[in-house]
């Protein structure tokens, strides 16, 4: 815990110039103006005791409670007021309350995203794309899962961003994704996935989706939010856990979950709120995560007026 609160710290001080924020993520319409940036700060943390191994809802005992907490700086950038750029870098811990398994702990993936607004009109609508892309970056072990703090596979997205804004300040918006994702090598010679026996080092990680629906309220400039969420992740592919076996990276790994996200915003800084819960899945934990973050907006380009 310690290590994480060194990188909250580090990153709150860098945190050091005020003014309006507009907090944004990849999946969100919110933008950074042209010529400023945000610069955010998360702390994560996902627990669960539960799992679907295949169908079948169980407990591991040499496990018990599996805890994955982050550190998340994330960076937002406005190249114009339609066009977006967004880099994040998470450190990833993982523990286990029972047994003997040993966690890891390190920098995960580099990850970045294009966020351009296609199509805006008077009536509220408008329809937004986003390219993702995201390269492993710490030396970490991905065939140790549950325990593991990623894949290693490098990955490419493609998302499509739909959104419905009310003068209220209530808003729908709904999003779907394709990820693809590379083969990994692990460290053996062999191994079994799709009842089958495979004598190579190199893993196919299957492809996946995401898809959400978003229903909020938004005020004063997007400096007050709040909104409830579906999400849906799923794999295009992939085996499931054996009996009594580890998860393995060609699993299909399927979820659900519902969640509430709020957001505020007074002058010069920012921070929100995340929680949500697995209510579904394939070869998952059935798991509660939650996250608070601190958000600040840096002017990087002022013009100056000519005397």
């Amino acid at each position: 815990m310690k290590s994480f609160i060194k990188y909250l710290v580090l990153g709150l001080c860098l945190m050091s110039i005020s003014s309006n924020i507009y907090a944004q993520m990849p999946h969100d319409v919110i933008y950074m103006p042209k010529n400023t940036a945000c610069l955010a700060v998360s702390y994560n943390s996902s627990s669960w005791k539960k799992y679907w191994e295949n169908t079948l809802k169980r407990e591991n005992f040499n496990i018990g409670t599996l805890t994955t907490e982050s550190v998340m700086p994330m960076l937002a950038v406005g190249i114009t007021d339609k066009l977006n750029v967004i880099v994040g870098l998470p450190y990833v811990q993982t523990k286990a309350s029972a047994g003997n398994l040993m966690g890891q702990k390190g920098i995960q993936d580099l990850s970045g995203w294009l966020k351009y607004q296609l199509v805006k009109n008077d009536k509220g609508l408008s329809l937004h794309g986003v390219l993702g892309a995201s390269v492993p970056v710490g030396n970490y072990v991905p065939d140790f899962l549950p325990m593991s703090i990623g894949l290693q596979t490098k990955t490419a997205t493609g998302r499509l961003i739909a959104n419905y804004s009310h003068k209220s300040g209530i808003y729908a918006t709904a999003h779907a994704s394709y990820i693809l994702r590379s083969k990994i090598k692990v460290d053996r010679d062999a191994y079994q996935a799709d009842n089958r026996v495979y004598n190579t080092n190199e893993v196919s990680v299957p492809n996946a989706t995401d898809a959400a629906l978003r229903l909020g309220y938004s005020k004063n400039g997007s400096r007050i939010q709040a909104e409830a969420f579906v999400e849906h992740f799923t794999c295009v592919g992939g085996d499931n856990i054996r009996r009594n076996d580890m998860p393995f990276p060609t699993n299909n790994m399927t979820s659900t979950s519902v969640g509430f996200y709020g957001k505020y915003q007074p002058k010069n800084i920012g921070f929100n709120v995340r929680i949500a819960k697995v209510i579904d899945g394939l070869n998952v934990g059935q798991s509660l995560s939650y996250s608070v973050g601190l958000l600040y907006q840096i002017n990087y380009f002022k013009k100056t007026e000519k005397k």
